[in-house]
């Protein structure tokens, strides 16, 4: 089963294809078409500060292109990782996880984001070109 660990790569770009294509979905209405108005509405009416509401619609959208890319993987995984974990608390927790508008989806999306912060973009990403200074993939130090 070692040649399973071969496809590593290309299984850290599929959680990233996946993740920042729903987390695009998800921002773009927040970001486009007057939706930014409706979410720090929506985010107030909760309790939590306005400007929570433009950390929210950007991380969505544009973390969600920069997941796909990745590039700032860490970072931007660590944002979507609390944008759904307020997302759980503030709106989908009093549903149950299977309900309708349960918090089975944002816990989906939050655990693939808490895997992207420990184990990175992998070596088909622009954070790998980056630390590597345009080459290929370092060699590993022994």
């Amino acid at each position: 089963m070692r040649f399973l660990d071969r496809l590593q790569p290309l299984a850290l770009l599929a959680l990233r294809v996946i993740l920042g294509t729903v987390m695009i979905g998800h921002g773009y209405g927040k970001v486009f078409h007057g939706g930014l108005a409706h979410h720090v509405q929506l985010v107030t009416s909760l309790g939590l500060p306005g400007w929570w509401a433009y950390l929210s619609a950007f991380t969505e959208f544009f973390g969600g292109i920069l997941l796909i890319a990745g590039f700032f993987t860490r970072f931007v995984s660590l944002a979507t990782l609390i944008d759904m974990a307020v997302a759980i608390w503030k709106i989908h927790w009093k549903n149950g996880m299977f309900g309708r508008g349960g918090y089975e989806l944002p816990l989906t999306l939050a655990t693939i984001a808490f895997a992207l912060i420990f184990l990175g973009a992998g070596p088909i990403a622009v954070d790998a070109i980056r630390s590597s200074g345009g080459g290929g993939a370092r060699p590993k130090k022994i």
